[in-house]
């Protein structure tokens, strides 16, 4: 065991005082031997220490390590723990996986003698008021949930590098959309605005060059007029270095790890809706940013008001409804009411969600759809028709969004096993026509008490099991009419009867 400094320091003291190196080695808690060797010597241990320059065992690598070292100089990146995996293929009999950290640290010690050069990172000086730094970060990981369901989101993260305070949005992809709500969102919670807006390289923000041109990659020119609707410079990392963007991406981690605390103390990583997420993530940043409110003084006064209107946080298209009874979004098809058929209805493209508005009228909202050519079809948009036209539901495109869950999909299989397809068919779109008219949950209930039980889905069943709910109309008192109202106001005038 190595004697600290201050244990001989603290001998040194007691000794000047008392002259005994019994009494002086007692209070420094040291043996009196270790004491009398460091008073007769009159150094510190760390002054005594001998640099240690010598092998006290034989190199274990020393017969193959020639044919390493060129290894690792042709190929100066190649792992450590992998070259040893290849000497123990090539020389099963002389290496063993123990000695696997010796190897490390021999490669190691290699490296910082004989190894090439490494990158250098500058450490930067941050202005004030100058730059604020964007990036998004996957959550997944946290297992956030709502209402006992996965919640797949990222956060668009927005850090001032000078003071480090930061503001966060949900978003579900590194679209231009989250971009535009995420950067506007953390300036109108600021209030100002910084000189200049960093990113990286994404798809939002800029385009690929093409392969001869070796310049910067351009700016969108939907990023480019919303950095010029706020005032801001745009700015983007080079491509693969996310260590220029140093700030916010060592603040994703920092974030990440203060919820996960904050979810451990809660004692639940459910939440009732995305409202009541968003407001605990809200709490969890206001709390992190009150330490840094006197660097954000500083930055807020060096940074103009931010003094323009909020920017639509949404894409809007004009569609036509086909005579399917959908439209098509940025190559995304969508069930409308067939009562728009042929007509051209307003849709409002937002991050998460789609709005489909005809003549300034609200009509649906669909979750937005991540993939290309994907769709969403809402059956009660077009089973109206459906049970008009039962033929056409076996060969319908979408047919797979006709069974809202798997307890449907379950009912028309087993009427298929059963009875003919035609009858099939017709019952249970008859039977999904029923769920629409009154409420889904309902006649999943009876599907699952008629699976239970062993019985077949037939549609006699069902309407049995969860009638539909009719609305008595109230009982009325017949209307007695007295004219001896009109008597007494005729009175109050002063007329006579």
């Amino acid at each position: 065991m190595v004697t600290p400094d201050r244990k001989v320091r603290k001998l040194m003291k007691e000794y000047q005082k008392t002259g005994s190196v019994l009494k002086a080695a007692l209070r420094a808690d040291l043996d009196p031997k270790t004491g009398r060797k460091y008073l007769k010597a009159g150094k510190l241990p760390s002054q005594m220490s001998v640099d240690h320059t010598w092998r006290t065992r034989p190199d274990p690598f020393e017969e193959h390590w020639e044919v390493c070292e060129g290894i690792l100089n042709d190929a100066p990146g190649l792992e450590a723990k992998f070259l040893f995996g290849w000497l123990c293929e090539q020389y099963p009999e002389a290496y063993q996986e123990g000695q696997l950290r010796t190897f490390q640290r021999r490669v190691r010690d290699w490296r910082s003698l004989n190894g090439p050069e490494k990158e250098i990172f500058f450490p930067q000086v941050h202005e004030p008021g100058k730059r604020m730094s964007t990036d998004c970060t996957h959550m997944d990981e946290l297992g956030v949930t709502i209402n006992r369901e996965p919640f797949a989101h990222l956060l668009c993260h927005c850090v001032l590098t000078y003071s480090n305070w930061e503001w966060a949005t949900i978003c579900h992809s590194e679209s231009l959309l989250a971009l535009r709500t995420g950067i506007q969102t953390a300036l109108l919670r600021m209030g100002h605005v910084p000189r200049e807006h960093w990113t990286d390289n994404s798809s939002a923000a800029t385009h690929n060059p093409t392969p001869e041109d070796g310049r910067r990659r351009p700016f969108n020119p939907g990023y480019q007029d919303m950095m010029d609707h706020f005032g801001m410079t745009p700015r983007t990392i080079q491509v693969a270095a996310p260590n220029e963007n140093g700030d916010v991406e060592s603040l994703n981690g920092a974030l990440k790890r203060r919820v996960r605390q904050y979810l451990l103390m809660r004692g639940s990583c459910d939440f009732e809706s995305v409202e009541a997420y968003r407001s605990f993530l809200e709490q969890v940043m206001d709390t992190a940013n009150k330490g840094r409110s006197k660097r954000l003084s500083e930055e807020l006064a060096c940074m103009p008001v931010l003094n323009v209107s909020r920017l639509a946080e949404y894409d809007e298209y004009r569609c036509r409804v086909r005579s399917s009874g959908t439209i098509t979004v940025k190559r995304r098809i969508y069930s409308v009411p067939s009562r728009l058929i042929g007509e051209t209805v307003s849709a409002r493209g937002y991050e998460d969600r789609l709005e489909v508005i005809y003549h300034g009228v609200h009509q649906l909202t669909a979750p937005w759809i991540s993939r290309d050519e994907g769709h969403h079809i809402d059956y009660r948009h077009l089973i109206g028709w459906l049970v008009r036209k039962p033929g056409a539901f076996r060969q319908y495109r979408f047919r797979e969004e006709l069974f809202p869950s798997a307890i449907f999909r379950w009912a028309w299989e087993s009427l298929s096993q059963h009875v003919n397809e035609r009858t099939a068919d017709r019952e249970y779109l008859q039977l999904l026509h029923h769920a629409a008219r009154t409420m889904q949950c309902r006649v999943e209930a009876a599907l699952l008490s008629l699976r239970h039980r062993g019985e077949i889905p037939r549609l006699d069943a069902v309407l049995n099991a969860c009638p539909a709910i009719t609305h008595d109309t109230p009982p009325l008192m017949p209307l007695q009419v007295d004219l001896r109202a009109y008597d007494e106001l005729l009175l109050c005038e002063g007329v006579p009867a």
